[in-house]
Order: C-alpha cells, then sequence, then structure tokens
C-alpha cells in the first residue's frame, strides 16, 4: 500500500508542479495565451496585491488556513513516519538460554512456514511475511486454497503444524497469526 500511495502522491505533486510552472513559464516567455488564462504577460504577477489581501477581514479566512495547513502538516507526518516503518521484519530475537539471545533472520523462519504451510493438503501456494517487532513477531499468512480443499482443515494444520513447530523452534511465547485464504481461479467442472 506504501508503495501505491507514494507513487500516487508523487505523480500527483509532479503533475501540479509541471502545470502550474509550464503556465508561469509560458506566460513569462511572452508567448500568446488564451483569454481564460490566469496571467496576461511578462509583467503580471502570480498573486496581486488585491488578491493577497481579499479574504484577510473574513471571520472564517484564518480558521481556514490553519486547519488546512493542520491537515498537510499531520498528512506529512503520516507519510514519514509510514516511510520509517519497516514493512517486514529482519529478525527474530530467539531466546538461547544464556541470557542475551540469539537472533534468526525473519526471512528464514518465513520460508520454513510457508515451505510447510505448502506441504497442508489442499494449500496450492502459502506466502508468509513477519511483522511487528522482534521481541514479538506477527506472521501474516497468504494461503492460495484449491478448489477440493476444506479451510476448517486447512487453518487446524497451519496453527497446529507450521505455526506451533515455527512458535517452538524461535522460542516464542505465542505468535499471532493473520490468515487470509483465497481460491485457485479454475474453470467449471463438467458434470455428466
Amino acid at each position: 500500500m506504501i508503495r501505491k500511495t507514494n507513487r500516487t502522491l508523487l505523480a500527483l505533486a509532479g503533475l501540479i508542479l509541471l502545470v502550474l510552472g509550464g503556465g508561469v513559464l509560458v506566460t513569462g516567455l511572452g508567448v500568446s495565451v488564451p483569454s481564460w488564462w490566469p496571467y496576461s504577460g511578462k509583467s503580471d504577477v502570480l498573486l496581486s496585491e488585491a488578491d493577497r489581501l481579499r479574504w484577510r477581514d473574513e471571520g472564517w479566512w484564518w480558521p481556514a488556513v490553519i486547519a488546512a495547513l493542520a491537515v498537510l502538516v499531520v498528512l506529512a507526518l503520516w507519510w514519514l513516519l509510514a516511510q520509517l516503518r519497516r514493512g517486514r521484519l529482519s529478525e527474530v530475537l530467539v531466546d538461547s538460554g544464556d541470557g542475551e539471545g540469539a537472533l534468526l533472520r525473519g526471512k528464514a523462519l518465513e520460508n520454513a512456514l510457508g515451505d510447510e504451510a505448502d506441504t497442508l493438503d489442499g494449500v496450492s501456494e502459502a506466502k508468509v511475511r513477519l511483522t511487528g517487532r522482534r521481541g514479538s513477531p506477527r506472521a501474516r499468512v497468504r494461503l492460495l486454497m484449491e478448489p477440493h480443499a476444506v479451510p476448517e482443515r486447512v487453518l487446524h494444520g497451519l496453527s497446529a503444524g507450521a505455526l506451533a513447530h515455527a512458535r517452538t523452534s524461535a522460542g516464542l511465547d505465542e505468535l499471532p497469526a493473520e490468515v487470509r485464504l483465497r481460491a485457485v481461479k479454475h474453470r467449471a467442472e463438467r458434470v455428466s
């Protein structure tokens, strides 16, 4: 989601800046512009004094400006924090019994969970992603189900098998998981 949001925001900002900058450049170069164009010549300014002072005496103007700027600041901070947050857990802290602990690569645990989930009856493909903190990871599991699969059995096999083994091998007290099931696209079978 972050990638889509970044691309959308950058494309929108770039388009706005390109249109505004191009409009000012064309006007500044003295190219003839249509009559509806806001700037008519080289000596025209972007904001005239009358435009700048038009709303100053209105009671709603300053609260509206402050509210709009506050919304922009909150959105910019949200975007910045989203950039700093890692989407994938790079390592998991494993209690080794010596008081210091050991670090397990998150990708290795993801691969082990995914490989074991792939072996479940009715699972065509499994993708696992670890999120959270290294002391308390969370698993996001996406399972692509075959047409004959029984979701209840698959979920039970996943929680009693792959997730339990990962929890035990990493020495975790708990490993909460969000599981998303999706069916494989297939053609309808003929009934004779």
